[in-house]
């Protein structure tokens, strides 16, 4: 078996990428919402469908976001080890990126028109913090989703009340991105230093700010 080329990883990623842009993903975990999806949203007005919706679509951003930002530190890397850690968090991350998208659609809503935008500017991060060394992308990477749980939380505490469905879905996605970031750090990822968080918290808040609309 031949081994592959960097074009023949690029290739590859990009044939993902679209799939994850236009496609219908496939979660390989049964949906956090289940007991709750036929009735859940009986009780929601037009108002509070909306809001979910939108918080919805920010979070499917995200998710978005996560498989570029794997895809390119699996592709980065030369440690086999972490190149299946990589591929195993890209994969839970997938079952988001279908939770959220169903849920999206449960709600009415759509997803971001700028997708396109968010999965390139992820996949040339992720692969600028693959440059910097393996601990440094682990340290990136610890970050990355101890900002995303943050983020879920206030999404917990925005959703309408009424919604059991989408907090079900944000409450286990929440669950799987502290666990991301515990095995990054585990693995021997840096703490990175506070520029660099304070700039990822600005670019996340501009991210998160323009998907809640556009």
């Amino acid at each position: 078996m031949r081994e592959h080329s960097i074009f023949d990883l690029l290739l590859g990623s990009a044939n993902r990428a679209l799939a994850v842009m236009y496609g219908t993903p496939h979660a390989e975990r049964e949906h956090p919402a289940a007991p709750e999806e036929r009735s859940a949203d009986a009780s929601l007005n037009a108002a509070e469908r909306a809001e979910s919706a939108a918080l919805m679509r920010v979070n499917h951003v995200g998710e978005v976001c996560a498989q570029a930002l794997y895809e390119a530190q699996a592709i980065g890397t030369s440690d086999d080890r972490l190149r299946a850690m990589f591929i195993a968090a890209a994969s839970e991350e997938r079952d988001h990126l279908a939770w959220t998208q169903r849920r999206i659609e449960q709600l009415g809503g759509r997803r971001s028109l700028l997708n396109p935008l968010w999965h390139a500017g992820s996949f040339a991060i992720g692969l600028f913090a693959a440059r910097l060394g393996d601990r440094a992308s682990l340290g990136f990477m610890a970050e990355t989703e101890r900002q995303v749980e943050a983020h879920l939380q206030s999404h917990l505490e925005r959703l309408p009340a009424g919604d059991l469905a989408s907090r079900r879905v944000v409450e286990a996605m929440k669950r799987d991105e502290a666990r991301h970031a515990e095995n990054a750090s585990n693995l021997g990822g840096d703490e990175l230093p506070w520029p660099a968080r304070a700039a990822m918290r600005v670019a996340a808040r501009i991210m998160t700010r323009t998907a809640h609309h556009i």
